[in-house]
This record gives C-alpha cells, structure tokens and sequence, in this order.
C-alpha cells in the first residue's frame, strides 16, 4: 500500500498511538510531519523516520489554537511540500468522577479533544482540495461508543470526533477526499500504563482477552490513508479486540 510522494500530518506524535502511525505511513512511503505539544518527542519520533530512510519533521504545536496550528502547517509544507493525509490523533483522557468534574477540565478536552480536529481539517484541507486527493483519519474512542465510568469529558469528546467525521465524509465525497474514524480500545500504551486502570487485571475481562498493541491501530490508519480504500468514506474502523461489536 504504497503512499510514495505523499505528505502526513500526525497530531500527538510524541509517543504512543501518534508515533506508531508516524512510524507506520513513513514505512509506506510518507513523509511525515509530527506534531505534539511536546516538541522534543515530536524530533524523537521525526529522528527515528530519518533513521530509517524515511522523511520527517518534528515540530511543537498546541492543536486547539490556530496559531500554533498554521505555523506548524507552514514550516511542514515547506519541508515536506503540500499535505494530503491528515491524522487527528491528539488528545487528553484523564479520568474522573462526573461530580468531581469541573467546567474547567471539560473546556480543556473539548479544546484539544474536538477543536483540535476542527482547526487542523480547517488548516489542511485546502491543500488536499487544490490535489483533488485527500485523507483525513480521526481517532476516536470505544469509550464514545459504549461509555466508560469517570470519563465522561472523555467520552463526549469523542462522540463528537464521529459526528464531526460523518459529516465531513459527506461534505467532501465528490471532492477527492475520504474522511473516516479509527476507535482504539483498550491499547497498551504509556498513556494506559500512567492511567489509574490495572492493564494486567483488566485483559482477561476483553473479548481477546488481551490488550491491543499501537501498531494495531496504526495498521487500520495506513489502511484507510491508502489507494485501496478510495471507496470507504464516513467510517468508524474499530479496533477494539472485540469491546464494542458494531
């Protein structure tokens, strides 16, 4: 599934899910532009991509403002040329009780949750119209899909990025460009493992009974960035080992 001479835009690309799909579009032939608040792992991940034979660029952006959002746009299109693949995979999932969450909190999610998402399709999206061509991918979360206990700022977030999917898929369908949703759940990441859930407790209650693994995920987004799904627009790709059967 070759992408060769394609350009990506990975948010939260620092570790975890973000690296694993930067790691993955660079093997099939993208140069990749990642983007995290955290800049240094943004470059470690970018590094690792030049390492291998691939083309990258690391650089510092907040998603939720559109200031940090068009110089980083700027600076990776002059490094990497126009965009066509977008992955809006920044976000916070911190967890607590529904009587203990404060108005504070949840503006912060809905800010790099959902407007995240919202600024860098409004920053992006030129570039894959004046191509004719374009894929943008959002992370979502199984935790939209069936609801998970003390993380409801979490969840409503999420359940945004899929109606916020499905209507682009239908806006942009005879323009070139495909717009789906990747839902992980239960994935073993540092985000997982800093979490208060007990990963070693709570895999034998999944379907597979064990968690997923990033490169899991990051299949599914080569996947849908590809030529061989030009048909599929306004999908939620679960990978989820089985959580929430659609």
């Amino acid at each position: 599934m070759s992408l060769e001479g394609k350009a990506a835009v990975v948010t939260g690309g620092a570790r975890g899910l973000g690296r694993a799909i930067a790691l993955r579009l660079a093997k099939d032939g993208v140069a990749v532009a990642v983007w995290d608040l955290n800049g240094a792992g943004a470059q470690e991940t970018a590094q690792m991509i030049i390492d291998q034979g691939g083309k990258a660029i690391g650089l510092a952006a907040d998603s939720s403002l559109a200031t940090e959002i068009a110089a980083a746009a700027n600076e990776s299109r002059a490094a990497l040329g126009p965009i066509s693949i977008l992955v809006n995979n920044a976000a916070l999932s911190p967890f607590a009780k529904f009587e203990d969450l404060d108005e504070e909190t949840w503006d912060r999610l809905m800010a790099i949750n959902l407007k995240g998402p919202f600024l860098c399709v409004k920053e992006i999206v030129p570039d894959m119209l004046a191509q004719g061509w374009g894929r943008i991918i959002n992370i979502a979360s199984s935790s939209a899909q069936a609801g998970t206990p003390n993380q409801a700022h979490y969840a409503a977030t999420k359940g945004g990025v899929l109606g916020f999917t499905k209507a682009l898929a239908m806006e942009f369908a005879t323009r070139g460009i495909t717009v789906n949703a990747v839902p992980p759940g239960f994935v073993n990441t540092e985000g997982l493992q800093e979490s208060p859930v007990d990963v070693e407790a709570y895999a034998p209650m999944t379907p597979m009974r064990r968690a997923g693994r990033p490169e899991n995920i990051a299949a599914a987004v080569a996947f849908l960035a590809s030529e061989d799904a030009d048909y599929i627009t306004g999908h939620t790709l679960s990978v989820n080992g089985g959580r929430y059967l659609n």
